[in-house]
């Protein structure tokens, strides 16, 4: 079996370790930095690499780490794996409804095949994309995810490689898409050994140039190779395991000062291997900037990624249904729902507007006339915008059932493409903290402090702030599908399960033209209406029933409605009760 690493700190020699044997690797003459070596070698095998006379480290490359990003790497054979299903025609995400699922919290059991026990519940509800949170290793247990160390593994504790096959083996058996959430803008401190091997980290942008630490070497020397490692990485996912896409985390975190960007490499590679394959595969981005490029494809200057998570959508329902301003929501509290509408029509609430948080201009505009709205996902709450609250609190926890079921339908039946994060269906009231399994005793204090001190900024005691390194924090944020049989979460899941069907079935609601979508509203009442095409949405935010003047249609009949609603009659009055939401068609 063939050997190979990127290892151009080594000064003389690398050495194979191989089951207990060393083994020699010879530098490669026609690709500077790299060794190479061949040795026996079956899956499951422990191995590491030697540089001079340092200690034994994983491969950078490894697909697995059996005892966690400490330990020896383990061969892997995906040849051995006999997949049961063949890979499901491709469903575009302009029709799709996306699911952001956490493995280690999906589940008591916390794991992928746990998970894969219950994917047909999603494909009851109507759920097209599976959307797993990071599953690369990271030291401990239990953890998000976004500290992994090792971006070609597998997080031993969720089932490893053979897991992840299963669960989309499984997932594939039900005509549901998987979507992998991949970090390539930092590694986690713990367990990372690349820098002994290559640099792979820069300090040219300013040392800490990434919230999260030194940034990635992608424009530095070196860089070539560095961007090659998650480039493959990335296609691994896709090729090795049948992955269909990736979401990007925080991509306005890559630090790339080149020319061709590397994700513009990335995009044309997986463009690439989608040909390939016959599959389409396909890359969704995590950005702040308000900028449509990300999306735009390549021929034309943009980035040729081929959607992005829209924040301001999140934003602006958020505070239209809490009312909350402190701060990234002061610019959308001002007057939430023009807010709401500007976001429904224009995509982005910042399109060079003046962002007060930031204390700058921010944004560009859509250009709605060549845009398509499938490239922006909606949503009314993630695994962020709950989990870096201070007690990780869903919207159940302060809404009504009445303001969940609008937020449902603004989602659900808006022009951008639906995203929902577990549990949201039937407004669990367990809540989804912020929690850590950090084996460095100093790392685990320090994490903890420091969220102690990010929340005392905003008031919050420091008891009201859950310690993340406490294993009762993860089990708290544990789902509870026994809420599911008993109301108001039973009457929330038919309600997400009833639009998600009108999504399907009405062409309307999946119309890619932001131009055609039409909004009105009442600031001061706090309802809104928009239209796409035949379909008419109506969500009442107000405490008070709302009276809203739509015009007589004879044709007009109410295709969902949260409270009991009526079509307009012949004073094309549409009355609409408190809290409440109605879809309905004059076609």
């Amino acid at each position: 079996m063939l050997f190979e690493v990127w290892a151009p700190k080594a000064r003389d020699r690398v050495t194979l370790e191989l089951a207990g044997a060393a083994h020699p690797m010879a530098r490669d003459p026609e690709r500077a930095g790299w060794w190479t070596g061949t040795a026996p070698a079956v899956d499951g095998d422990r191995y590491g690499f030697a540089l001079d006379d340092g200690p034994v480290l994983p491969d950078p490359r490894a697909r697995r780490l059996p005892d966690g990003p400490g330990g020896l790497a383990a061969v892997v054979d995906h040849d051995t794996y006999v997949w049961e299903h063949g890979v499901p025609a491709r469903l575009r995400l302009r029709g799709g409804v996306l699911y952001e699922l956490h493995v280690g919290t999906f589940t008591p059991e916390g794991t992928l095949d746990a998970a894969a026990a219950r994917l047909g519940e999603l494909a009851g509800l109507g759920v097209t994309h599976v959307e797993l949170m990071p599953l690369c290793p990271f030291p401990g247990t239990r953890g998000w995810g976004y500290d992994g160390v090792a971006p070609w593994a597998v997080h031993e504790p969720y089932g490893g490689p053979p897991a992840l096959k299963r669960f989309v083996d499984a997932a594939h058996g039900l005509g549901l898409d998987v979507v992998l959430d991949v970090v390539h803008n930092h590694l986690g401190p713990s367990g990372n050994h690349l820098p002994s091997f290559g640099p792979y980290f820069t300090g040219a942008h300013g040392g800490a140039a990434t919230p999260w630490g030194p940034a990635v070497n992608l424009d530095g020397p070196g860089s070539d190779e560095v961007r090659a490692y998650f480039k493959g990485s990335a296609l691994a996912w896709l090729r090795d395991y049948r992955i269909d896409g990736l979401r990007l985390d925080a991509v306005h975190a890559l630090v790339d000062t080149r020319a061709l960007t590397f994700l513009e490499e990335l995009s044309a590679a997986v463009d690439a291997l989608s040909v390939e394959q016959g599959r389409r595969h396909f890359l969704i981005a995590e950005s702040d900037r308000c900028d449509p490029r990300t999306t735009a494809p390549r021929a034309s200057g943009g980035l040729g990624l081929h959607a992005q998570w829209n924040d301001d959508f999140h934003h602006a329902l958020h505070t239209a249904l809490t009312g909350e301003s402190q701060g990234y929501y002061a610019d959308f509290a001002r007057a939430p729902m023009a807010a709401l509408a500007k976001t429904l029509t224009r995509v982005f609430f910042h399109d060079g507007t003046f962002s007060s948080f930031r204390g700058r201009h921010h944004g560009r505009p859509v250009d709605r006339a060549r845009t398509s709205a499938h490239r922006f996902l909606g949503y009314a709450q993630t695994h962020d915008q709950v989990g870096n609250r201070a007690a990780g609190d869903r919207l159940s926890a302060t809404l009504s059932p009445g303001l969940l079921a609008c937020a449902a339908t603004l989602v659900l039946t808006g022009p951008a493409v639906p995203m929902l994060f577990m549990g949201e269906e039937w407004g669990a009231g367990t809540p989804w903290m912020y929690f850590t399994d950090h084996t460095d005793p100093e790392l685990a204090e320090a994490v903890r402090q420091g969220r102690r001190r990010e929340f005392a900024a905003y008031g919050r005691p420091e008891e009201d702030v859950p310690d993340p390194q406490d294993p009762a924090t993860r089990d708290r944020s544990v789902l509870d599908r026994d809420e599911r049989g008993r109301d108001p979460h039973k009457r929330l899941l038919a309600w997400h399960r009833e639009l998600i069907a009108l999504r399907r079935t009405l062409p309307d609601l999946t119309d890619p033209d932001l131009s055609a979508v039409r909004v009105a509203y009442d600031e001061e009442a706090r309802w809104l209406v928009f239209r796409r095409g035949d379909v008419r949405v109506a969500v009442n935010l107000g405490p008070k029933p709302a009276e809203i003047a739509l015009g007589s249609n004879s044709r007009d009949r109410v295709l969902a409605a949260w409270e009991r609603t009526e079509a307009p009659g012949r004073d094309g009055l549409l009355r609409l009760p408190a809290e409440s939401a109605a879809v309905f068609t004059d076609g």
